[in-house]
């Protein structure tokens, strides 16, 4: 009796996307991070790593962060959005 394999759905990727439908960031690489707060890459893995700046870590170690924990960030530093743009 021959075996007849019948059509199997792919397995799809994960979603790598970063931005929402309407644009705004999902979630930030360190790199992004680093950016966004005006600082070096090395400041953001320090913070991190000392747990003044909270994220996740993909399944891959990878460091995330949305933008509500980097504003709340920012916040808890006293600064506000027009402080970083005047640097």
């Amino acid at each position: 009796m021959p075996i007849t394999i019948g059509k199997v759905a792919k397995p799809q990727p994960m979603s790598t996307r970063t931005t929402n439908r309407d644009g705004t960031q999902l979630a930030f690489t360190s790199s992004q991070a680093a950016s966004y707060l005006g600082v070096s890459l090395a400041t953001v893995r320090r913070w991190t790593n000392d747990g003044h700046l909270h994220g996740y870590r993909t399944p891959g170690g990878q460091r995330r962060f949305s933008r509500e924990q980097l504003d709340q960030f920012l916040a808890s530093l006293g600064r506000t959005d027009d402080a970083t743009s005047a640097a």
